[in-house]
């Protein structure tokens, strides 16, 4: 994960041994979901147009992608907030809970989706499990004031698990792909 540090009086982003190594994980675990859709997802990106949500779609959908949709959209705006606000104000503390609300309901209603993979957990469900694990830690290092481990735990989720995933979300063909291009 990055962390920041202070250099001169400004706080740069360094890029140490975890980022990349959750980076490489990162890759690995794409390359394994995407491996021979290439084709067709570049045929489908190249005759794209975007429009607003398709709200018929949406409402055919299953409940849990439903709630999970509406979950990581919310953790994905919730979050970029929480990452330029100051840190500690009651703010901070109201939203963050609410965050961690959205990614739980993000990360609990994934589980229910497994209709891609013939009903069986996919590769991307390794995220479910590392969510699962971390924020739980990421919040009992902030009642336990270890600002260094929560702020790391927040920002490897808020990267790795929000955003990277929304990435993989809009890959043509998939569910966020059809609500906003198909």
């Amino acid at each position: 994960m990055s962390e920041l540090s202070q250099t001169g009086g400004r706080r740069t982003l360094a890029f140490g041994p975890r980022f990349l190594i959750s980076m490489a994980i990162t890759a690995i675990i794409l390359w394994i979901a995407l491996r021979g859709a290439w084709p067709m997802m570049v045929e489908k990106a190249a005759s794209a147009t975007p429009h607003g949500p398709d709200m018929a779609l949406f409402a055919r959908l299953p409940l849990a992608v439903q709630l999970h949709i509406f979950g990581a959209v919310g953790a994905l705006g919730l979050g970029s907030v929480l990452l330029a606000v100051r840190k500690g104000r009651m703010f901070h503390r109201v939203a963050g809970w609410t965050w961690v609300a959205l990614v739980a309901l993000v990360a609990g209603s994934s589980i229910f989706i497994q209709g891609l993979n013939g009903g069986k957990l996919s590769v991307l469900h390794a995220f479910t499990a590392i969510t699962l694990v971390s924020l739980p830690l990421a919040v009992m290092w902030a009642k336990r004031h270890e600002v260094n481990r929560h702020r790391s735990a927040m920002m490897g989720l808020f990267y790795g698990a929000v955003a990277v995933n929304m990435f993989i979300a809009f890959i043509p063909g998939r569910t966020m792909w059809n609500l906003f291009f198909g």
